[in-house]
């Protein structure tokens, strides 16, 4: 199997774009050094440098894919997720009205796709979770903000190459920017921490108590998530809203009351 350094591009040359390739020369110690979608600054640095209307950074196995505008804007895949939704959705393709994402997915995701009357559908974190819902509830789109996207008309799996073939197709179809098309919705401010601590402390009653308080206050302006990570012992805090100035003290009581019980442990 020919490798996507060699792939995509050929295959967009094939399609009729002007292709400058990055970051093409691997030499078994520069895998996704400085490049890809993992570290896409030279992407965009290359986009503006040469005014291309688009710019497309896959990883090493290339099931993800981020891309830049001609404006030089990341488009992360919530807002590919979006685009193909919405594509799917006016071509009759969508196999159920909605999409499958995580727990981490972005409000402004949820909120804009209802306003297209579809939904989105929530899984544990993880892209194993996201294509075990689609096959369980007969979903064809999912994916992650990293731009993980499966769409399961075409793969399995994810398959950063075809994604990006969906989105320019969308992009010519509507004969727009790229900035125009991917922009779909306004990202909520999302505040990240983790707090080194076990799980066994999220049963404590001081720190039942932080999460509901600061649920309550969020209500429908925003969610909470507060889970144990799979891999080290920290417990990591999500908070996203409307009010970022709240979501900020909300998350920072829910620190606090998780360091006091691990101190006292």
């Amino acid at each position: 199997m020919a490798p996507p350094i060699k792939v995509a591009p050929e295959v967009l040359w094939e399609l009729g774009a002007e292709v400058i390739a990055l970051g093409v020369e691997p030499d078994g110690f520069n895998i996704n050094r400085d490049v890809g979608s993992t570290s896409p600054l030279a992407l965009r640095e290359k986009v503006h440098e040469l005014h291309a209307d688009v710019g497309i950074a896959l990883d090493r196995d290339a099931d993800r894919v981020v891309m830049v505008d001609e404006l030089g804007h990341f488009i992360d895949g919530e807002q590919l997720m979006a685009v193909v939704a919405e594509s799917w959705r006016e071509q009759g393709l969508l196999a159920k009205p909605g999409v499958v994402a995580t727990v981490m997915s972005n409000l402004g995701l949820e909120r804009h796709l209802a306003s297209l009357g579809l939904k989105l559908e929530r899984t544990a974190v993880g892209d194993r979770y996201v294509i075990e819902r689609m096959r369980q509830e007969g979903y064809n789109v999912g994916g992650e903000q990293s731009g993980h996207l499966i769409l399961s008309d075409f793969s399995t799996t994810g398959d950063g190459l075809v994604t990006a073939l969906q989105i320019l197709a969308t992009v010519k179809n509507r004969g727009r920017r790229v900035s125009d098309v991917c922009r779909r919705f306004e990202p909520l401010p999302q505040i990240l921490r983790n707090v080194r601590a076990q799980k066994r402390q999220l049963e404590e009653k001081a720190v039942v108590t932080a999460i509901d308080a600061a649920r309550r206050r969020l209500g429908a302006g925003g969610r909470l998530i507060v889970r144990p990570s799979g891999t080290e012992p920290v417990i990591r805090i999500m908070g996203e809203g409307d009010d970022p100035e709240l979501v900020e003290k909300l998350v920072a009581e829910i620190c606090g009351a998780l360091k006091e019980v691990t101190q006292a442990a």
